[in-house]
């Protein structure tokens, strides 16, 4: 029962975070009336606050990764076995794309769609890795110096990098998929998907390393 409240978890934080994404930027880009800027700030404010309040209230079942990427980072550290990992990749993938047509539904939209905005190329997967780095860093080190604040950590560092990286910090290979079945202001390209993935994994991995080698070094110091 443990394992099924977690997975549970972890669809309903996966599910209502890309609804988030998804649904503010449908709303943002009708009322910003053509200011890309302002369309962005109104996806970049929604997804900072959902993020907080699913972290804070799924943190305690099953650690409210929401992300594959932060659960392979878990599952090298060790503090998830490989069968609840998969089980959890699974839920994520799953539920993310849920969520992308949950929007959809409420904005009165065809639930699945194939994204026609292009986001390829070295800056914009340089960016994926920069974000999805300073994501698990941001975890881990939260995580490590003062365990409550991360869900408040994580919702900053998203909300900062939706504006200091390219690509608009997706960060998440679950929520870049989920947004590729999505025609609309917060879409990927079905044939990017893959480049994303690919830059989000190397990043998260960079982060476990770098996050490993700094946080010892710091604690062998003390």
């Amino acid at each position: 029962m443990t394992l099924i409240r977690q997975l549970a978890a972890e669809a309903l934080g996966t599910s209502l975070l890309v609804a988030t994404v998804v649904g503010s930027g449908i709303m943002a880009e009708t009322l910003a009336d053509g200011n890309i800027a302002v369309a962005l700030l109104g996806n970049t404010i929604a997804t900072g606050a959902i993020l907080y309040v699913l972290i804070a209230m799924f943190g305690p079942v099953s650690g409210a990764h929401f992300n594959p990427a932060v659960t392979l980072v878990f599952l090298l550290r060790k503090e998830i076995a490989l069968a609840p990992a998969v089980a959890f990749v699974i839920v994520q993938m799953a539920s993310g794309v849920g969520g992308t047509m949950l929007a959809h539904a409420m904005f009165e939209q065809p639930l699945l769609q194939a994204s026609s905005t292009l986001r390829t190329g070295g800056g914009q997967w340089l960016s994926e890795g920069v974000a999805t780095f300073a994501l698990v860093l941001t975890i881990l080190g939260t995580l490590r110096a003062r365990p409550e604040a991360v869900p408040m950590a994580v919702a900053l560092v998203i909300t900062a990098g939706y504006w200091f990286t390219a690509s608009t910090s997706f960060a998440n290979p679950a929520v870049t998929l989920a947004r590729s079945f999505t025609d609309t202001f917060s879409g990927i390209a079905p044939d990017n998907v893959a480049g994303f993935l690919v830059a989000q994994i190397a990043g998260a991995l960079l982060a476990w390393a770098a996050a490993h080698f700094v946080f010892h070094w710091r604690s062998s110091q003390d």
